[in-house]
């Protein structure tokens, strides 16, 4: 039986999402600047070439830090099965912000 089916995921009030990101940027602020990272920007075509493999059901996103010790967001496709598709596409290269940030409900 499947694990996934493609429909994990909701949509969250705009105000419950600032709430959640300004609890996350509250708890940064003193960190060091390796790890003040807010947020990771990837476009739509990285994102198309993952979901768009045989079989893949969705995205799954790990944590990471780099060889300098900088956040890093991993993105990999799973099947239904939940299994990651680690033999496709692994994803990273991400813009970070900061410094590639704009201001929003989200960041400010």
């Amino acid at each position: 039986m499947p694990k996934y089916d493609g429909t994990e995921g909701a949509p969250i009030e705009l105000a419950q999402a600032a709430k959640w990101t300004k609890n996350f940027r509250e708890k940064i602020k003193d960190a060091e600047e390796s790890e003040k990272i807010k947020a990771h920007f990837f476009g739509r075509d990285i994102l198309k070439k993952i979901l768009e493999q045989e079989d893949c059901m969705g995205i799954r996103m790990y944590y990471a830090k780099d060889d300098a010790g900088q956040k890093q967001l991993i993105l990999v496709g799973a099947t239904a099965e939940g299994e990651d598709m680690v033999n496709g596409i692994v994803a990273d290269m991400s813009k970070v912000c900061p410094p590639d940030c704009v201001v929003s409900e989200l960041n400010d």
